[in-house]
C-alpha cells in the first residue's frame, strides 16, 4: 500500500477542494438568491424560468470556479508525475493559502458587483472603472454619507472571518480514499479529472464558451440578469474598457458594416441615393430658413440636469410634489415624452450629446481616451460660434473632472466655468454653497441667469447639474415640499427606503431649481429671446426601481424646451416621437439659426416626415410604439429602429475616426 499513499495523498486532497468548491457555490447561490428578494419579487416570470435562471447561473458560478481550480489540479497532477513526494507535507498549507487568495479576490468582485447592482439595476458594465477616473473624495464621502460604513464594514469582515474559517476547516489532512490502482489507471484519473475541469470552465461544448454566449431565459429584464456571474461581469468589462481606451474599437465590424460602409449611409438616409465619393457630406444638413430668425440670434440655453428621469414623475400629486416648480412649465411648454438617455453615465451621455453623434456601445469617454485633443468639427458649441455666438460650458462641479473642461474647450467653448469661478463670479464663499461634487443647483442657475442678463452678445450656454447625486445632499435653508410616498409607489421601489427617500429630497431639490430658473427667465425681459431646454444624463433612480414595462420606462428622461411665442413653429409639435440625445441639436438649431449648415446623426423632431428612433448604448431603442432590446424587436416599426440603429453606429463611428489625430 506505501506505493500508492503518494497518489492516495493527492487523490484526498483533491476531494477537499471538491468540497471547499460546493461550499462557495453555495455562497455565489445565495447572492444570486439575494438580488432575486430585492429586485425581482414582482418579475414577470414562471416558475420554470426562475429555475432556468439560476441553474443557468450555476453552471457559470461552476465556470468560474473551475478557472479557479485549473492550475491548481495541473499543479498536483504535476507533482504527482513527476514524483514529488517531499512537497506532500507543504501542500496543504500551500492550498489554504492558494484559496485565501483566490476567493478573497472572487469575494472582492462579488461585492463590488452587487453595490453597482444596487445603484444602476444591472451588472457590472464599463463605467464601474471610471471609479479610476474620478473624484476620489467625493466617492468617499458619498460612502460614509449614504451608508452605515462601520456595520458594512463589520458585515465584511465577519464574511470573510467566515470564510477563512472555512477553507482552513475543509482543507486539512485526511484519508477518506485509498485505492490500490496502478499507474496507468492513476494517469486516467488524472486526465479524467483535467478533462472535466477544463469542460466546466468552459461550461458548454458549442461554438462559444458558456460566459460568452448567455441566453435569455425569460421575457423579463430582471429575471434574464441573474444568471450572470460578478465576476465574469467585472472581466468583460475590464476587458471593454482596456479596448475603448487603448482605441482598439472596431464598432463597425460589431455592427455588420465592416467593408460595406456605404450600405450603412444607405440604411441611415434611408435612400440608396446617397454621395458615395464622400461620404461625410451625406451627414450635412440645413436648418429652415424661418422669417423670424432671419435677422435674430436668441439666446440658447441647454440644461442637462442630473440623473432627472421621468417615470418618477408619473406618481406626481400634492402629497407627492416632486416636480415643485417646474410641474407648470413642463406643463405649459413643449415636452417629448418618448425621449431615453444615449447612456446610463453622465460623461457618456454628456459627449455624444455635444458632438452630435450616438453614443457607442462599450465605449470609455472621449476625454479619457485618445481622442482628448481632437477638436470634432460637427460639434454643437462650434456650429453656435460660427453663426456668431459667445460659448460657455458651465459645469457645478470640478472641470478636471473625467478631463471635461479640457475636452470642452476643444470643442468649440470659448469658456468652460467650474465651480470656482461661479462661487467668484457670485461673491460667495464656495464651501458654503457646495456639496460634495460641486456648488447646489440654485447658485449654478444664478450664476447663468447673470450671465445671460449682463450679456451683450448672443449666449450659447451648456449647463450641467450637480445635485441629485450621491450623496444627495441639499442646503440646509431649503424647504421640501410634502413627498408622501404611496403605495403604489412603495410597491415599484427596490432599494432601501430611507435612502430612496434622501434621494427623493435631493430629486426634487434639483427639479425645483429648474423650475425656479425658468421663473425668473419667464418673468425678465429675457423670456422674449430665449430659449431653454432641459434634459437629463440618464435616469439612475432605475436602479432602486421596478417598472410596469420596462424597456419604455427605465430609460426616460425628458426633453423641454422653452419656445417665446415670436420663434414658435406654425406646425404643432408631435412630442411623442421617439427620440433620444442625438436629435436635441438638430432640434434646437432648427429653433435657433436661419439657413444654417450642420453635421449630426440625429433628427430634427420638428420634422415628422423621417424615421425618428430612441438609442441607448445599453442596448435600449426606443420606437413609436415603446421600448425593446436590440436584437429583440417584434413589431415592423422596431425592427426598422433596430436596423437604423446599427447603421446610426456604423456611420457615428466612420464620423469619429474620420477626424482623430
Amino acid at each position: 500500500m506505501q506505493k500508492y499513499q503518494h497518489f492516495n495523498f493527492l487523490i484526498n486532497l483533491l476531494y477537499s477542494i471538491l468540497k471547499l468548491s460546493l461550499v462557495v457555490l453555495f455562497l455565489m447561490s445565495l447572492s444570486r438568491l439575494y438580488l432575486f428578494l430585492n429586485y425581482g419579487t414582482t418579475s414577470d416570470y414562471s416558475y420554470s424560468e426562475l429555475f432556468d435562471a439560476f441553474f443557468l447561473g450555476f453552471r457559470l458560478d461552476v465556470s468560474m470556479m473551475a478557472y479557479i481550480n485549473a492550475v491548481g489540479v495541473l499543479l498536483l497532477f504535476v507533482i504527482w508525475l513527476l514524483r514529488i513526494r517531499f512537497v506532500q507535507k507543504y501542500l496543504y498549507t500551500f492550498y489554504r493559502f492558494y484559496f485565501v487568495l483566490f476567493l478573497t479576490f472572487l469575494a472582492f468582485l462579488t461585492f463590488t458587483d452587487l453595490t453597482y447592482f444596487s445603484f444602476f439595476g444591472e451588472h457590472s458594465t464599463l463605467m464601474i472603472f471610471g471609479v479610476f477616473d474620478d473624484d476620489t473624495s467625493a466617492l468617499i464621502n458619498t460612502a460614509f454619507k449614504n451608508y452605515n460604513v462601520t456595520l458594512v464594514g463589520l458585515s465584511v469582515v465577519g464574511f470573510f472571518v467566515f470564510l477563512y474559517f472555512m477553507i482552513f476547516k475543509i482543507l486539512k489532512v485526511h484519508d477518506k480514499f485509498e485505492f490500490n490502482i496502478k499507474w496507468l489507471k492513476q494517469l486516467a484519473v488524472f486526465l479524467f479529472i483535467i478533462v472535466g475541469v477544463a469542460l466546466l470552465g468552459r461550461g458548454s461544448v458549442g461554438i462559444f464558451p458558456l460566459a460568452y454566449s448567455i441566453s435569455d431565459v425569460s421575457q423579463d429584464p430582471l429575471i434574464n440578469k441573474l444568471p450572470q456571474t460578478p465576476s465574469f461581469a467585472i472581466f468583460d468589462s475590464y476587458n471593454q474598457y482596456t479596448k475603448s481606451k487603448s482605441g482598439n474599437y472596431d464598432l463597425i465590424k460589431s455592427v455588420g458594416y465592416r467593408g460595406k460602409i456605404a450600405e450603412a449611409f444607405e440604411v441611415f438616409k434611408q435612400t440608396k441615393d446617397i454621395d458615395r465619393e464622400n461620404l461625410l457630406n451625406n451627414l450635412v444638413k440645413k436648418t429652415s430658413k424661418d422669417k423670424h430668425l432671419k435677422d435674430r440670434l436668441p439666446q440658447v440655453v441647454v440644461i442637462m440636469v442630473e440623473s432627472f428621469g421621468m417615470p418618477l414623475l408619473d406618481y406626481q400629486s400634492d402629497s407627492f410634489n416632486i416636480m415643485g416648480k417646474l410641474k407648470k412649465h413642463f406643463e405649459e411648454d413643449v415636452l417629448f415624452t418618448s425621449f431615453i438617455s444615449s447612456s446610463n453615465g453622465t460623461v457618456v451621455s454628456l459627449e455624444p450629446l455635444l458632438l452630435n453623434i450616438t453614443a457607442r456601445p462599450k465605449s470609455t469617454s472621449f476625454a479619457q481616451s485618445s481622442f482628448l485633443n481632437t477638436h470634432f468639427k460637427q460639434a454643437s458649441a462650434k456650429v453656435y460660434a460660427d453663426a456668431g455666438y459667445e460659448t460657455s460650458f458651465v459645469y457645478g462641479g470640478d472641470l478636471f473632472w473625467r478631463n471635461v473642461g479640457s475636452f470642452m474647450s476643444r470643442q468649440g467653448f470659448k469658456h468652460t466655468r467650474g465651480k470656482g469661478a461661479i462661487a467668484k463670479s457670485l461673491d460667495k464663499n464656495i464651501d458654503s454653497i457646495s456639496h460634495d461634487w460641486g456648488v447646489f443647483d440654485e447658485y449654478l442657475y444664478e450664476y447663468v441667469y447673470e450671465k445671460l442678463k449682463d450679456a451683450t452678445e448672443p449666449q450659447f450656454i451648456f449647463v450641467l447639474t450637480t445635485n441629485n447625486h450621491p450623496p444627495y445632499t441639499i442646503p440646509s435653508h431649503y424647504k421640501s415640499n410634502s413627498l408622501k410616498i404611496s403605495k403604489d409607489l412603495k410597491e415599484h421601489i427596490t432599494g432601501d427606503l430611507d435612502l430612496v427617500k434622501r434621494r427623493f429630497k435631493d430629486y426634487a431639490y434639483a427639479v425645483d431649481s429648474a423650475g425656479e430658473f425658468l421663473d425668473k427667465i419667464k418673468s425678465s425681459s429675457l423670456a422674449e429671446n430665449s430659449i431653454i431646454a432641459i434634459t437629463a444624463d440618464n435616469n439612475t433612480v432605475e436602479g432602486v426601481m421596478k417598472y410596469d414595462s420596462h424597456f419604455t420606462q427605465t430609460k426616460r428622461i425628458p426633453f423641454y424646451i422653452y419656445i417665446p411665442d415670436e420663434l414658435k413653429p406654425e406646425e404643432a409639435i408631435d412630442t411623442t416621437l421617439a427620440s433620444s440625445h442625438k436629435d436635441i441639436f438638430p432640434t434646437l438649431y432648427n429653433l435657433t439659426l436661419y439657413d444654417k449648415s450642420y453635421t449630426a446623426i440625429g433628427t430634427n423632431l420638428l420634422d415628422n416626415n423621417t424615421l425618428h428612433c430612441g438609442f441607448n448604448d445599453a442596448g435600449v431603442i426606443m420606437a413609436k410604439n415603446g421600448g425593446f432590446k436590440d436584437t429583440k424587436a417584434m413589431s415592423d416599426e422596431q425592427k426598422e429602429c433596430n436596423e437604423y440603429y446599427k447603421a446610426s453606429l456604423a456611420v457615428t463611428e466612420y464620423l469619429i475616426k474620420s477626424q482623430k489625430k
